[in-house]
């Protein structure tokens, strides 16, 4: 099984893009599979937008919106684990 995390133009500073990977690979630790994410934002506006990718031809995308508070990193692992399948037994 492995992680792999992404993030790209978000703005962030390390700490936090260190603490965003490491709760989205904590979403995914006991997942079965290779599980790709991705988050890329936008010079535009506050949204950063997320792909999930993982076994079986699993896909997802989700816009985390800033205003709302989704760029927080214990939002963003909340978001990730809801959103993929069940943990492996």
């Amino acid at each position: 099984m492995a992680v792999s995390v992404e993030m790209h133009h978000t703005g962030c500073v390390r700490a936090v893009r260190a603490e965003i990977v490491a709760v989205i690979e904590h979403a995914l630790a006991d997942r079965r599979g290779d599980w790709r994410v991705s988050i890329v934002g936008s010079q535009a506006n506050d949204r950063w937008e997320m792909k999930i990718a993982g076994p079986n031809g699993f896909e997802r995308s989700y816009t985390l919106e800033g205003a709302a508070g989704e760029h927080e990193p214990n939002v963003i692992g909340n978001l990730v684990a809801s959103m993929v399948p069940g943990r492996k037994p």
